[in-house]
């Protein structure tokens, strides 16, 4: 009896022997962000002493693409649309057959890695994914088109004002050049704001993030021009405070721009978003001192009539001392 309860244990052992244990990996996902996909393939028996005992193929649903020959120490791909695939070998003696591919070439499914250590193998069966990310927050999406456009709204209320208020001081030449002034500057955030719809990373929504950022220079010159013409504000002390803001929210925005359009997760998003608010900001400031000063000049501005009144009394009193 005994004789054959050791055969039975040697002949499970020996079936056991034959078979390669994998480390299990349901699923892998990769992104627009990464460069290089890496579907893992882990052993966690491997025994082999040299890379001439290792042997490891690779296929994508029932079709072999890659394969590597210990005996020959050569690894190739065997189909062209799998071209930049590739394994470590010298990582085989440490169980890890993981494959490598360029991004471009990834196909989301299901991959089979096949490994064999002379008379034991196994297989194991990784479905590759693809998670779409966004590069913006939904609430940093909002906040980067409101800032910029709330900007443009509140410039067309001071080019409101100084036509209105100050149309006798305002040439026509001065009213047209600050009309298509802004109109090219609403142009570009428009333009910037359908480009830079919600998604994941893309040259077509750095675009368009530039034109959004980038064209609000053009609200520091309006803005000065506008204080300018107005011959009642003109360059005062409150007029360059606002102005500095405005640099101060440009010079923001463009730092995280240039800091966000370099990394295809942005980890910058608020100081860019501070900088747009800040313009806004200028923009609403420049707006209510504006309307501050325009409704106090019209009432401290004496009637008219008032005025002729002493006026006329005035010169008749001096005319009848003439003539006496």
């Amino acid at each position: 009896m005994w004789p054959l309860l050791v055969l039975l244990l040697l002949g499970s052992a020996s079936r056991g022997s034959a078979q390669l244990i994998f480390n299990i990996t349901k699923f892998v996902d990769y992104t627009t962000c990464n460069q290089t996909v890496v579907i893992p393939c882990i052993v966690n028996n491997v025994e082999a002493k040299s890379l001439r005992e290792m042997f490891v193929k690779w296929k994508f649903r029932d079709i072999y693409f890659f394969s590597y020959n210990g005996e020959k120490n050569e690894s190739k791909p065997s189909n062209s649309n799998f071209s930049s695939a590739y394994i470590v070998p010298e990582a085989l003696l440490s169980g890890i057959a993981s494959l490598k591919m360029d991004k471009s070439q990834a196909v989301p499914g299901n991959y089979t890695c096949e490994v064999t250590e002379l008379t034991r193998e196994g297989e194991t069966t990784i479905e590759l994914k693809y998670r779409v990310v966004s590069w913006f927050s939904p609430n940093e999406n909002i906040l980067i088109v409101i800032f910029p456009m709330l900007a443009v709204l509140l410039f067309w209320g001071q080019f409101g004002i100084v036509t209105l208020k100050y149309n006798a001081s305002v040439t026509k030449e001065k009213t047209i050049l600050l009309f298509v002034a802004g109109l090219v500057l609403t142009t570009f955030v428009i333009v910037g704001a359908i480009l830079f719809v919600p998604g994941e990373y893309s040259t077509k929504r750095a675009s368009g993030l530039g034109l959004i950022v980038v064209p609000t220079v053009i609200l520091i010159l309006l803005q000065y021009s506008v204080f300018m013409i107005a011959p009642a504000i003109g360059m005062s002390s409150f007029s360059i405070t606002i102005l500095i803001l405005q640099v101060l929210g440009f010079v923001l925005s463009v730092v995280g721009l240039s800091l966000c359009v370099s990394e295809c997760t942005p980890m910058h998003g608020p100081l860019l978003i501070s900088g747009l608010g800040i313009i806004a900001l200028a923009e609403l400031l420049g707006l209510v001192y504006m309307k501050f000063v325009a409704s106090n000049q019209r009432a401290i501005q004496p009637p008219r009539k008032a005025v002729e009144e002493p006026l006329n009394a005035f010169k008749e009193s001096k005319g009848m001392m003439n003539d006496e």
